[in-house]
């Protein structure tokens, strides 16, 4: 069976799971936008395109999220004293954390998991793969730079070299 093939098959039974109506003007509507899809997806050449496998453990990442959301709580609390505290205690900065996760999956894992957490914000890569990020106070990117969300991020994904090496 084709990739085009599987891809239109898999649309068909999503399409059924999830309207679970089966009258006959459904049915037929189903069915020309699932053709106009298909066709769309491979006059675009979507189903050419192999993009990176995910190489993650999945185990660990359930104990990331967990470790995540409760530094997301911690943050939100930190943030919160901050701005109702009558001196405003915030000292907007601007540094580059070097991004030491060893894969472009763990890089975008790293700087997500920066951005969800609040008062801080990955702004963007840098060629020497340091992230730029803005924080509302200088405390939390002395946090990032102890390494402890980076080396979590390293647990998560599979033991490979790095990206770079493997070019």
């Amino acid at each position: 069976m084709t990739l085009t093939n599987r891809f239109i098959l898999t649309m068909i039974c999503l399409w059924l799971l999830l309207s679970g109506l089966f009258k006959a003007q459904l049915i037929i509507l189903g069915a020309l936008s699932i053709a106009l899809v298909a066709y769309l997806a491979k006059k675009m050449r979507v189903l050419e395109h192999r993009g990176q496998p995910l190489y993650i453990r999945s185990l660990h990442i359930l104990g990331y999220w967990r470790w995540l959301m409760y530094q997301i709580l911690l943050s939100n609390i930190d943030v919160s004293k901050r701005v109702w505290s009558a001196d405003l205690n915030i000292k907007p900065t601007l540094r580059r954390i070097t991004a030491t996760p060893n894969t472009e999956l763990g890089r975008a894992i790293y700087a997500n998991s920066i951005t969800l957490t609040p008062g801080t914000t990955a702004i963007n890569f840098t060629p020497e793969d340091d992230i730029l990020v803005h924080a509302l106070h200088e405390d939390s990117l002395d946090e990032l730079e102890a390494g402890e969300m980076a080396a979590r991020v390293r647990d998560v994904e599979s033991h490979f070299p790095r990206d770079k090496e493997q070019r």
